[in-house]
């Protein structure tokens, strides 16, 4: 039962290129980025990441969009990401954006061992309808494009309403970051760090957690227990200084006393 790895290498050392990954965070916030830098030195390559956003030019998933080892994005939010927008138009990346709701729906399905589900959210859009441009070549023509999707009419209180098919999400591995977690992969996330960081952790086969301290099991109350241990496979403890390395995405300031 302890599911405690030594090293961040270790703990990624089976990702193999073509991998598909489902990366928890959002902006920067909760991002497992010890795990990130790991696969950038193990030079994995040819990666489909499936996230709420790509990080920042310069940190997060944006560090391996930068060395071109994402081939392929499922994201709700390009961002601040410039890279990630100039290779998606410029037809060196493959982007399927995906309706924030819809998108921690189909990682919580996959979790949940439900296939796929019917939601309102892109009814009579290029969502359900089909269209989106999932890739451009060079000169900017659309040469993969999102299907239609499956549309269906189901009562509500307020009448008949259409709603579309969405099918679930199986990453062949989950990458956390946890605030704190014990040996057998019990994880607790501080406020908004939680976001996306407990679907990630369901969709994915083998799910590995970044933890900012670690616990002996028994040490977290189940009712604080955010994430059961069941759909964690490995927990890395950080380091005070990997802990702390917390990056912020957008920091505004003003003069003490409130001037200017």
């Amino acid at each position: 039962m302890d599911k405690v790895v030594r090293t961040a290498a270790e703990a990624v050392a089976d990702i193999a290129d073509g991998s598909s990954l489902a990366v928890g965070g959002f902006g920067l916030c909760g991002i497992p980025s010890v795990l990130i830098q790991a696969l950038l030195e193990a030079g994995v390559t040819d990666l489909e990441a499936v996230s709420n956003n790509c990080g920042v030019d310069d940190w997060g998933l944006g560090l391996l969009l930068r060395d071109k080892r994402i081939r392929r994005m499922v994201a709700s939010y390009v961002g601040e990401n410039k890279e990630f927008e100039r290779q998606y138009l410029r037809g060196e990346l493959e982007v399927e954006l995906t309706p924030q709701g819809t998108l921690a729906e189909r990682l919580r399905a996959g979790g949940a061992g439900v296939p796929a589900f019917f939601t309102a959210t892109g009814v009579g859009t290029q969502v359900a309808d089909g269209g989106l441009p999932w890739r451009y070549d060079e000169a900017g023509n659309v040469t993969v494009a999102s299907p239609a999707k499956e549309v269906r009419e189901f009562p509500t209180a307020e009448g008949p309403r259409d709603f579309v098919l969405e099918r679930a999400i199986i990453a062949d591995f989950g990458l956390v970051r946890a605030w704190r977690g014990d040996r057998h992969g019990n994880l607790v996330f501080k406020d908004s760090a939680r976001n996306f960081n407990p679907l990630c952790a369901m969709a994915g086969r083998v799910t590995i957690a970044e933890v900012e301290e670690l616990v002996e099991p028994g040490e977290l109350p189940p009712t604080d227990v955010h994430l059961p241990g069941v759909y964690v496979q490995r927990v890395l403890p950080l380091t005070p200084e990997q802990a702390a390395m917390k990056r912020i995405e957008k920091r505004t300031v003003r003069a003490r006393g409130g001037q200017g």
